[in-house]
C-alpha cells in the first residue's frame, strides 16, 4: 500500500504540527496511515457512495481529535489523504462545509491526474514524517 498526499493537506499538517496544542498530530497520522492495513484504513465515514473508490472522513485518534479528508483507490491499493482540521483548540472547528469537502475532493482528483504527490513515508531514523515529491514508478527493461 502507498500513501500520498496533496499540497493542500501538506500545507495544513505543517501549520498545525508547529502549535504545541497540535504535538500529537505527526505520531496519530503516521499510526493511523502507515502502521495500518488497508482494510482499518478504510473505516472512515463514507461521503462519496462509492466502495471502489471511496471518499472518506476519519477521526483521528476520536471525536475530540482531527479530522483527516482522505480518497483510496482500492484496486491499487493507494490512499490520498486531502485534508487534515483539528476538532478542538485554537485552530479547530466542528466541520468543514459542503463546498469545501467537495473542493478538496476534486482537487484530490485533480493532483492525481497531475502528478502533485507526495509520497508520506516515516524517516527510519527520527520517526517522522517525511513528505517525498511523486516519482514516476521505475519500469524495468527486460533483457533479450
Amino acid at each position: 500500500m502507498t500513501i500520498y498526499c496533496i499540497e493542500d493537506f501538506k500545507v495544513e499538517f505543517e501549520k498545525l504540527k508547529t502549535k504545541k496544542q497540535y504535538s500529537d498530530l505527526e505520531s496519530l497520522v503516521l499510526d493511523f496511515f502507515l502502521n495500518n492495513t488497508l482494510e482499518k484504513i478504510k473505516t472512515g465515514d463514507l461521503l462519496n457512495g462509492s466502495t471502489t473508490v471511496p471518499f472518506l472522513k476519519k477521526r483521528i485518534p476520536d471525536a475530540g481529535g482531527y479530522r483527516v479528508y482522505f480518497l483510496v483507490i482500492v484496486k491499487d491499493e493507494k490512499v490520498y489523504i486531502s485534508y487534515v482540521h483539528p476538532k478542538t483548540g485554537p485552530m479547530g472547528g466542528d466541520n468543514i462545509t459542503a463546498e469545501h469537502k467537495k473542493y478538496i475532493q476534486k482537487e484530490t482528483y485533480s493532483c492525481i491526474l497531475e502528478k502533485k504527490l507526495y509520497e508520506l513515508k516515516k524517516c527510519p531514523k527520527k520517526g517522522i514524517l517525511l513528505f517525498a515529491p511523486y516519482e514516476e514508478p521505475k519500469v524495468e527493461k527486460k533483457k533479450k
